[in-house]
């Protein structure tokens, strides 16, 4: 029987940023896909802040930045009755794409289809394996672990593997979740939508390029977006499941969809692709069974106002990798597998009901509700707190707080955080206190950053591998307190 530490379901981002944050952690995963590809359907193209930090720290940010170039001169959100007509902004965003006082991520725009390869790249250069076109047949999980049993769907072939965990990222309607019998809290569906990937020539009705642009008439309601290529264009419209599916989107269908939303019966359009997809929410009610975790889509999922949800994907896989790595090197009690649920969650419960709200001000045209603050969202979330969200940034490193930002020359602070912990602190004795540790620990003397007093004062401040603080202490040094603090946050014996 094959072994493999990990097997994770589903090769979109979310699976494929669970494979690359195993694999530097160095625990081998294997990664089954029933697409045979990567899609050429652009979706999630927003990427926040904090995912872009966290992609510093693994080293493909800069990659990522150049599949998004294509992108850079778009921003805001246009309603109009044709793309040939008048535009209404509705969203005209002049937010940079830059915080430099809060993290060294800066806001990217790049295709999903762009991002995947970058993630397959480095997570099998770690020495993680992928398999597309093979598909979860069956599974069984006991208190030893996951016995699975995968197909290749060209070949037929079946295989059966055992895995001591498995990460459901096998999306929205989750076929592990659902045999599982984990329900979804709040669950509802706004709308059932049709993506057409066209090709068209487009550059005179564009005077200004959008992230995306609303469009309402007779022949056509929906939304358009462009790719990374100038000429490739994809089409959003909504459907009745009920007495239509792809089938009945035909090529002709489309081209006609496609020539009233431009506003031109004489465009020359080429049909590349159509897929379905829902537009919905809802939130697992719990995301751990077992040995199995239920990460992205799978978990939650919302409308896509806010760019929030395969960025909370992605932070969910972040949250989980280094919980998994650290159970499965020996180094933490079973309890800290707990913790990804009450953390990740806890957060996508709270942030649900108020996406739904924006997306429905959106949609409407009424003023987006007060509540999203896009910073506090992305940089402000609270573990273990009353709150879950933090009500200022400007607050000192508290432990279930994410470490707050310093520049380290040209390195932002949380590039640091990848595979173990991390002890930032202000003297030689604190640095010597980590070295006597059973577990890993890399101090880093931060005392001559800019900003250390006001945001971490003065001692030492422990950092999960996630870039999430752990604990602090000003008190003397101490290899005994740091011992203490590490148990804590392993859910280790004393």
């Amino acid at each position: 029987m094959n072994r493999i530490p990990v097997l994770i379901v589903g090769g979109g981002l979310v699976g494929l940023a669970s494979s690359l944050f195993l694999a530097r952690q160095g625990v081998p995963s294997l990664l089954v896909d029933r697409h045979p590809g990567v899609s050429i359907h652009g979706r999630a193209r927003g990427i926040n802040h904090r995912t872009m930090e966290i992609y510093r720290a693994y080293g493909i940010a800069d990659a990522v930045e150049a599949a998004g170039k294509p992108f850079d001169a778009e921003a805001g959100v246009a309603r109009c009755h044709t793309l040939a007509g008048e535009w209404e902004w509705i969203f005209d965003a002049d937010e940079p794409r830059a915080w430099p006082d809060l993290t060294a991520g800066v806001f990217c725009m790049a295709d999903q289809n762009s991002v995947e390869p970058i993630l397959i790249e480095a997570a099998r250069s770690s020495s993680a394996t992928h398999r597309f076109n093979t598909e979860l047949v069956s599974f069984d999980a006991d208190t030893d672990g996951v016995t699975a049993v995968i197909e290749d769907r060209a070949s037929g072939e079946r295989e059966v593997w055992q895995a001591d965990y498995l990460v459901a990222a096998d999306g929205n309607r989750s076929p592990i979740r659902q045999r599982l019998g984990i329900a979804r809290t709040g669950e509802a569906t706004f709308m059932n939508s049709m993506n057409i990937v066209f090709r068209a020539d487009l550059s005179a009705f564009l005077p200004r390029r959008a992230l995306f642009w609303m469009i309402f008439n007779p022949g056509f309601a929906g939304g358009l977006v462009s790719t990374a290529d100038p000429r490739r264009w994809q089409a959003t419209v909504s459907y009745d499941p009920a007495v239509e599916s792809e089938k009945d989107f035909t090529v002709e269908r489309c081209v006609q969809l496609v020539r009233a939303a431009v506003g031109r019966e004489d465009l020359a359009v080429e049909i590349e692709g159509v897929a379905s997809w829902q537009q919905g929410v809802g939130v697992a009610e719990r995301y751990r069974h077992g040995r199995i975790f239920l990460a992205g889509d799978s978990a939650h999922v919302w409308p896509p106002a806010g760019a929030l949800g395969a960025n909370t994907g992605v932070q969910d896989a972040h949250n989980l990798a280094w919980k998994l790595a650290a159970v499965i090197r020996g180094r933490a009690g079973d309890g800290l597998l707990d913790t990804y649920e009450a953390e990740r969650r806890t957060l996508a419960a709270a942030l649900a009901p108020m996406i739904v709200r924006h997306q429905q001000a959106r949609m409407s045209g009424a003023p987006e509700p007060e509540e999203m603050d896009g910073k506090v969202q992305l940089l402000g979330q609270l573990y273990g707190a009353d709150t879950v969200f933090a009500d200022r940034l400007d607050l000192p490193a508290r432990a279930g707080a994410r470490a707050p930002h310093l520049w380290l020359d040209a390195a932002g602070v949380h590039d640091l955080f990848v595979d173990e912990f991390v002890l930032l602190c202000d003297s030689a004795e604190w640095v010597d206190a980590a070295a006597v540790q059973s577990v890993p620990v890399r101090a880093y003397r931060a005392d001559h950053a800019d900003g250390w007093a006001a945001r971490y004062g003065h001692g030492a401040v422990l950092v999960r591998p996630d870039g999430y603080v752990a604990w602090r202490s000003s008190a003397p040094a101490s290899a005994t307190l740091l011992a203490q603090a590490l148990s804590r946050a392993l859910a280790t014996p004393a």
